[in-house]
């Protein structure tokens, strides 16, 4: 869902916005400073350090906790629901908070133990500036949290999160009267798809930009907490670390900036997007942690061969300190990756969601690594193994299965998904959207497939293929042919621990399972059709959608 088209109306709510959107009424970067900019600068009110920025914007920071207490707009006040300020996670407590002002720009610093937050105005911007270094797990920081007064933005998104009447999971996932389901994990973008998140009436927007995510985890398909809405009012995310259904481990370090941005009613500049984040006018702060753009590097690479043109592909750089991402040009797979820190990193090339390549690359400060063209090998895509059938693609995604879509943005018994049972017939042309993106072992474990082989096929032992994405509670497929034969139950490959089908994301470690089909299992009539039984394998998980489980990515039988 993109903000990149703003309608007339009177009130108007926009979820998320890309680099698509840079040609909307930019109208919160960097602005020459006008008359009102005279009143640029701070005052201490004796509970806040007041900040007037010489736009249309002051807000307020607490000081003796470092929250977020007023940010005021053109005199409304857009700071505040349920009683709670704007803040590092939950709020950090007693901290030592200090203000300073360097020519235009006025820095507020948040010390808290280990962590250190930071927030910044320049003069004649109606933006804060805000970065956050948390050192070490001795503070529990996970995300920064806009909360923003109820009444003041519509809640007129579909995926938007709303207390609804009835608690269906674990307190946080709900279900309205008319059987939508609505949860503030339920994303439904990915951490490449988006700029900025927020809303606008049409006349005021409140957006949080989004940082380069480089301290972040889970890499550029990762799904995390971006916003909701519910009768008390909102809140805008930017997440520096979320645990559900990751496959990282937690990152240290300076995270930003990301940025508060008022508009009035258009997208935020794209000045302020992650790639542009490392500024100049920020390298003399004295923040901790904080690498200048002069000190960073860059990767670029001349080509990729070997790509599938029908998929995107996106080129990830990945260490234990830090994480890039960029895509791949259609026409010739050429990509370039700024703003690196120094070091050595593991390049990855995906075909969709699909890693099909891997090396290594080193970055310097200041320099550019310049990469031949990247062959990746015919081997390293399951797409290229002559099948007899095939049921979805092999990208890495369950894209095209039966409610994937859906699965982004709401639970799986929500009214609008389609019945996770049914069989399938191979050579019906719907096979792969009849397919259940999703299988649990006390929902739809034992689907069957239907398919028709040759003579000469069924003579011959064959490679059965499951691709999955991720799994809930070591969920893993087992599968009995005609009712004769049945596979080892496989062991279960490495997988988040957490909840995951059931909180908007598929995005796990992809695994390929191989079963070896003796030729004794076949119908050895051509006309008939042999069964495949598919069932989910585990002794963990509990019951319905919370059983043990798994998505799928592709399935096929080999020649």
């Amino acid at each position: 869902m993109s903000g990149s088209v703003n309608r007339p109306v009177r009130r108007r709510t926009f979820v998320l916005g890309t680099a698509a959107a840079a040609g909307s009424a930019a109208l919160a970067g960097p602005l020459a400073e006008s008359a009102s900019a005279a009143s640029f600068g701070y005052t201490d009110d004796g509970s806040n350090y007041v900040v007037d920025t010489g736009a249309s914007l002051v807000f307020k920071v607490g000081k003796t906790n470092g929250d977020l207490t007023s940010l005021l707009y053109k005199g409304t006040e857009y700071q505040g629901y349920g009683g709670m300020n704007s803040h590092v996670e939950s709020g950090l407590g007693a901290s030592t908070v200090t203000i300073a002002q360097s020519g235009t720009t006025i820095l507020i610093s948040v010390t808290h133990g280990t962590l250190k937050h930071y927030y910044a105005a320049r003069s004649g911007e109606n933006n804060v500036y805000l970065w956050t270094n948390k050192a070490d797990t001795s503070v529990s920081a996970t995300r920064y949290i806009v909360r923003v007064k109820a009444g003041l933005f519509l809640n007129d998104q579909p995926d938007s999160y709303t207390y609804a009447p009835t608690t269906i999971e674990s307190a946080d996932v709900f279900e309205k009267s008319d059987g939508q389901t609505r949860s503030k994990h339920y994303s439904k973008n990915r951490a490449m798809d988006y700029d900025y998140v927020g809303w606008t009436t049409g006349g005021v927007g409140l957006w949080v930009v989004r940082s380069n995510h480089e301290k972040a985890s889970g890499g550029p398909f990762y799904r995390s907490l971006l916003r909701h809405q519910s009768a008390d009012g909102g809140g805008l995310y930017e997440i520096l670390y979320y645990g559900e259904n990751q496959t990282e481990a937690q990152r240290f370090g300076l995270q930003g900036p990301y940025v508060i941005a008022l508009t009035d009613g258009g997208a935020p500049s794209s000045s302020l997007y992650h790639a542009n984040l490392t500024t100049a006018w920020a390298d003399g702060l004295g923040i901790s942690g904080y690498t200048a753009a002069s000190s960073r590097g860059r990767v670029a690479g001349v080509g990729i061969t070997g790509r599938d043109t029908a998929y995107a592909y996106t080129v990830g750089l990945a260490n234990s300190a830090a994480q890039y991402w960029g895509s791949a040009r259609a026409s010739d797979g050429y990509f370039s990756i700024a703003g690196v820190l120094p070091g050595t990193y593991t390049l990855t090339v995906f075909k969709g969601e699909l890693a099909v390549y891997t090396s290594s690359v080193t970055v310097t400060a200041g320099g550019t690594t310049t990469l031949n063209s990247i062959a990746i090998p015919a081997s390293n895509d399951p797409s290229n193994a002559s099948a007899i059938w095939r049921i979805g693609n092999w990208d890495g995604s369950p894209s095209g299965f039966k409610n994937a879509d859906l699965m982004t943005y709401a639970h799986p018994s929500d009214v609008r998904a389609a019945s996770w049972t049914g069989n399938v017939v191979v050579g019906s042309g719907t096979e792969t959207s009849a397919f259940p993106c999703y299988l649990w072992k006390d929902v739809n474990s034992g689907i069957i497939v239907y398919f028709k082989l040759t003579a000469a096929q069924s003579s011959a032992a064959h490679t059965l293929r499951i691709g999955v994405t991720t799994a809930y509670a070591n969920g893993r497929p087992q599968v009995v042919v005609n009712d004769t034969w049945t596979s080892a139950v496989p062991s279960p490959p490495t997988q988040p621990s957490t909840r995951s089908l059931t909180v908007g994301s598929y995005r796990g470690n992809n695994y390929t399972f191989t079963y070896s089909v003796p030729a004794s299992a076949w119908l050895t009539d051509a006309g008939a059709y042999n069964t495949l039984k598919i069932y989910v394998a585990s002794g963990s998980g509990t019951t319905s959608f919370l059983s043990a489980g798994t998505s799928v990515d592709a399935i096929d039988l080999l020649a």
